[in-house]
């Protein structure tokens, strides 16, 4: 397949690339910097810095839209969040726009959303068809998914990704925690009654293929393990595969304090529950965050 790749030099974009490229797909990948894209992604995939590039007889399969800036590494200044905003939504209204100007559509398009979509969630399970949230970062995965769904009316199948987080130690959380807990710092956060949705990496990837590839998954999934765990629970496992006590909390008020309004992605949560990729057939490697974190590079 012929496929475009939005944030192919992140954490989960770069795995992707390997992924796609072990199956023989012919890769392009959208990046801000081709010198470093270059750098992490090697010399077998082909780069654009801008949609100029996407020229009306240019044809991909398949699109895979993961472009975001990161969402917590920064205050959510009004500046921050049109940031946020615009690497999100922005950039797939680009996209869109690019689409619809070739002669020849892609057949699919996978674009990235969270599990923040649904807000704050009290044991209530969370599926696809649960209703979404009001703060911001429920509303900013609104939108995005918004914008992407337009390539519906292309006639384009339309796949949103409402992401957990995804553990492996190359990146993301684990690569965070990993220090800390090996210090004996491990924390649980607040009262640790948040649930966290989470997904081993390459369940993820599997995942992910296994949507683009089958014509009848349309819509939003959510891409996570079907066992869930609170934040206590979470804490408590990665001490224990790290062979370090993990007995610090850390209050909620310090957190509101530290980090205002991102507060709420690290003492909110969502039991969300992967019950489309079930429904349409798919296994699961890692079920369960014992076995994720025994695979996941932890130890």
């Amino acid at each position: 397949m012929r496929v475009l790749v939005t944030g192919g030099t992140g954490f989960i974009g770069k795995a992707l690339i390997q992924r796609l490229r072990a199956r023989g797909d012919d890769i392009t990948v959208l990046c801000r910097n081709a010198a470093k894209a270059r750098q992490l992604l090697g010399h077998d995939v082909a780069l654009w810095t801008d949609f100029n590039a996407w020229t009306p007889e240019v044809f991909f399969d398949a699109v895979i839209n993961l472009a975001g800036e990161p969402i917590i590494d920064r205050p959510w200044t009004e500046k921050r969040k049109a940031v946020l905003r615009d690497s999100r939504i922005g950039l797939t209204e680009r996209l869109l726009a690019a689409i619809t100007g070739a002669v020849r559509k892609p057949e699919v398009m996978l674009s990235g959303s969270a599990v923040g979509y649904y807000g704050n969630v009290v044991d209530v399970p969370c599926t696809e068809s649960g209703p979404a949230g009001a703060d911001f970062s429920a509303r900013l995965c609104q939108d995005w998914e918004n914008i992407a769904l337009q390539a519906e009316a292309l006639d384009i199948r339309t796949v949103v990704l409402r992401t957990g987080l995804v553990l492996h130690t190359d990146g993301g959380l684990l690569k965070k925690m990993r220090l800390p807990f090996r210090c004996g710092l491990g924390s649980q956060l607040g009262e640790g009654k948040q649930m966290m949705p989470w997904i081993h990496r390459s369940d993820y990837l599997d995942a992910l293929v296994f949507l683009m590839d089958n014509p009848n998954c349309w819509g939003a999934y959510n891409m996570t393990a079907p066992e869930p765990v609170s934040n206590r629970e979470f804490t408590r496992q990665l001490g224990e595969s790290l062979h370090r006590p993990a007995l610090i909390k850390t209050p909620a008020w310090l957190l509101k304090a530290g980090l205002g309004e991102r507060s709420a992605l690290v003492l909110d949560g969502q039991r969300a529950l992967p019950e489309r990729l079930l429904q349409a057939g798919f296994t699961f490697k890692y079920a369960t965050l014992d076995a994720a974190l025994r695979h996941a590079g932890v130890h």
